[in-house]
């Protein structure tokens, strides 16, 4: 019956008569749409996963990657944690 199913947006088409650009005027675009990879990402899972680690591999910010790669290290030692690694295996034996 259609419960689940979302309601589509209908798409205006609309072009002025005498308008002499390219496109539309009414055209709503965002602001840094020519800067951004991931403004229409691939649908599903994979395509996501993948334009985020192509978004990543070719980002020049080299701090954001740093900051990345922390916040992972740390959840991964919070994970560690709570499921009660040993972590002693990492220090020399004295």
């Amino acid at each position: 019956m259609g419960l689940l199913k979302l309601k589509k947006n209908r798409k205006y088409n609309y072009k002025p008569r005498y308008y002499k650009g390219e496109g539309s005027p009414f055209e709503l675009k965002h602001k840094f749409d020519d800067q951004r990879t991931t403004v229409n990402p691939a649908k599903g899972i994979k395509g996501k996963l993948n334009a985020a680690i192509d978004d990543y591999k070719h980002n020049q910010d080299t701090s954001v990657n740093k900051r990345v790669l922390i916040i992972i290290a740390v959840l991964v030692l919070l994970f560690l944690f709570i499921i009660g690694f040993d972590l002693s295996i990492f220090r020399p034996n004295s």
